[in-house]
């Protein structure tokens, strides 16, 4: 099968469209009609039907997109590969990220990236880790910044499932309190912070809280944040691939903050167990509802958003309360609210590339140019 009829069907999976599909791929409507048919021919099958003014794929057109997909993930990853010996693509990377972290240090990457290597050519595209993920499988990427939660307040303790986030859970001995940040170890992390990955004052900004605004030494990473490095996150060793084909280097573990309103008093989940909750994308909201529940009690979201300036607004408001991860106070904190930390609640912030190492160059500087932006934090037991 040609790889170009193949590309032209994953588009029209994507897309819902013939004109929409020709759009994306800066085709002719004409030649995408033409690459259909020709490989509805070569296949013997019917791919795609008319819906309406569109038009849907077949259960045999699905079956072939998903695998076409795949296809061309796999055909980017070896072209990739063999740029590493013949620098034939040094000169481009692309990059996705989620909107807080484009907003922190990926712009001080990205210039590093510049300044030391101006013939590389970076492109910056905003995705959330399930978009990221998909983009990179599917070689429309290098490089995807990831992130996870992970509830480490109680020694042994796992958040519930996120198919059974509906069930009150309230675990012996639980006190998800928010109050002083953990004092640094003499390597200079906080206590609870160190050797692990993955998932304030009243009327203040909050003890721990990120500093305000995203230039000078706001830019760079608190401190009680856990710069990674070239580490690799759990379940895999220094450059081996994880059970799902990605490789991943762990930049930074960042604390997570119940954000309520500016004077409102309550520094534990609990004590907001009656107001109306502020949910972001879809991930942070299954971590709020898992952790409300791991409190105790279930979370009355009443406002559902993936901007987290306007979550922040809302909260200001007295809208409801809500919990932040740091980056996301750190690159923009709205003067109505406070911030006080959560003990034992991180998210884990990683690089992900898909394909067997070594990376081509160019991923090669962008990655390097990562740990070094996410390790440029000063220890201090206040931020």
């Amino acid at each position: 099968m040609d790889v170009t009829r193949l590309r032209v069907l994953v588009a029209v999976a994507r897309h819902g469209s013939v004109t929409a599909a020709a759009r994306a791929l800066r085709y002719a409507q004409p030649s995408v009609s033409h690459h259909l048919a020709r490989l509805e021919a070569e296949t013997g099958s019917q791919l795609v039907q008319r819906a309406g003014r569109g038009i849907r794929l077949t259960e045999a057109g699905r079956v072939l997109a998903e695998r076409a997909e795949e296809i061309l993930g796999r055909l980017a990853a070896a072209e990739a590969e063999l740029a590493a010996f013949t620098g034939l693509r040094a000169g481009r990377v692309r990059l996705a990220a989620f909107p807080s972290a484009l907003a922190t240090f990926v712009p001080a990457a990205a210039a590093a990236l510049a300044a030391d290597h101006p013939e590389v050519e970076l492109s910056l595209t905003e995705a959330e880790p399930p978009d990221a993920v998909r983009l990179l499988r599917a070689g429309e990427i290098d490089v995807a910044l990831l992130f996870a939660y992970q509830d480490r307040a109680t020694p042994g303790r796992h958040l519930p499932p996120e198919g059974d986030l509906e069930r009150p859970v309230r675990p012996q001995g639980d006190d998800t309190t928010a109050g002083d940040p953990p004092r640094p170890d003499r390597t200079g992390h906080a206590d609870g912070q160190s050797g692990q990955s993955e998932r304030g004052e009243r009327g203040g900004q909050g003890e721990g809280a990120p500093p305000v605004g995203g230039q000078g030494e706001g830019s760079r990473v608190p401190a009680g944040w856990r710069g990674e490095g070239a580490r690799v996150s759990p379940g895999s060793g220094p450059g081996e691939p994880e059970d799902d084909g990605l490789r991943r280097t762990t930049l930074l573990t960042e604390p997570i903050y119940l954000v309520t309103p500016a004077g409102l008093p309550g520094d534990r989940l609990t004590d907001h167990s009656e107001r109306r909750w502020i949910a972001g994308c879809e991930r942070c909201r299954a971590q709020l509802v898992r952790s409300c529940v791991t409190a105790g009690f279930n979370p009355d979201i009443a406002f559902t958003t993936d901007d987290y300036l306007a979550v922040q607004a809302l909260v200001a408001a007295g809208l409801g309360v809500t919990t932040l991860p740091g980056l996301s106070l750190q690159s923009h904190r709205h003067p109505g609210v406070r911030a006080t930390r959560l003990p034992g609640v991180s998210r884990t912030v990683t690089a992900a590339v898909h394909g067997e190492p070594p990376d081509p160059p160019a991923t090669a500087a962008l990655l390097s140019q990562l740990r070094a932006a996410t390790a440029s934090w000063v220890p201090s037991a206040a931020a």
